[in-house]
């Protein structure tokens, strides 16, 4: 049977996951995904047991139980080249034995929510509402990387958005990918539901501009007027086109629920940051486990 190589499959001397320092036992089939490796410690704080905590670097993973349920929260960091390693390591952990380094005969898929916070595209979506991505529109060509992308891309989505904003050739082809139809179902009410494009950057990439110009200085103008059928462009963020592609190549659930904590069409700002997220957490606690 294969072995995975030292070099591809990277383990600490007693076989944990390198970066995110976990084996699998110490993952809940739910997990948790979030930014912020401060904002690990909030969601556990609603558990009435944590199990398991460990660090490394900015991957900090609280394993424990609320309302009866084991859930993981972990820190990814910003941006999707953090989502490649924690999705590819949450994996690996998951699905290879870790002693032998050979593949598991039974696939575990696991059930991954980010909560994230987020800028609005769409005027009528109020600060501190709830966004949940339908899509993840990735701007930040990290798909394209990995092959059979292209079985999972939703190519009506990417070619009308290609030609809606006149997309620049030397920028990544924008995939496109589905979120879990089980796990919108979970989280769709009372939220807004639309495409969330990721970026690979904050400043340029989202349009934003200091001392340097974008390249695409009316990028916003461009995202919020897309529309194809019933979709639209809501919110822009660093991580969800990452965790849609990879999850779903690698045959895992996956969902993005963010705050929005600024409203980008009418330069609107929450005025209580730590609250918006706290009314994201409690939210997607309940859901999850009812």
């Amino acid at each position: 049977m294969y072995q995975f190589p030292e070099t591809e499959l990277i383990l600490t001397s007693d076989h944990r996951l390198y970066h995110i320092n976990l084996k699998g036992e110490d993952i809940a089939d739910d997990v948790i995904l979030v930014g912020d490796q401060h904002r690990v410690a909030q969601i556990s704080a609603h558990f009435s047991k944590i199990e398991f905590k460990t660090e490394h670097r900015e991957f900090v993973t609280h394993t424990g139980i609320y309302n009866g349920k084991r859930i993981t929260v972990l820190s990814t960091g910003i941006g999707t080249d953090n989502i490649d390693i924690v999705l590819n390591e949450l994996d690996a952990a998951v699905n290879i034995n870790l002693e032998t380094r050979q593949l598991n005969p039974n696939h575990r898929s696991l059930n991954i929510i980010r909560l994230g916070t987020s800028g609005a595209l769409q005027a009528e979506i109020p600060v501190n509402g709830i966004v949940v991505s339908s899509h993840g529109l990735g701007l930040d060509g990290l798909l394209n990387f990995y092959d059979n992308w292209q079985s999972i891309n939703e190519d009506e989505i990417s070619n009308s958005f290609i030609k809606h904003t006149g997309w620049l050739p030397n920028l990544p082809f924008p995939y496109c990918v589905k979120a879990s139809n089980q796990l919108i179902q979970r989280f769709k009410e009372g939220t807004h539901i639309g495409i969330t494009a990721t970026a690979p950057g904050f400043y340029g990439p989202q349009g934003r501009q200091i001392r340097l110009k974008a390249a695409m200085p009316d990028l916003n103008e461009l995202l919020t007027n897309y529309k194809l059928g019933e979709h639209r462009i809501t919110n822009f963020e660093m991580e969800t086109s990452a965790l849609y592609g990879l999850g779903k190549l690698l045959n895992h659930q996956c969902l993005t629920a963010c705050v929005i904590i600024a409203n980008r069409v009418r330069k609107e700002f929450t005025r209580d940051y730590k609250k918006s997220v706290e009314i994201l957490i409690q939210e997607s606690l309940q859901r999850l486990t009812t």
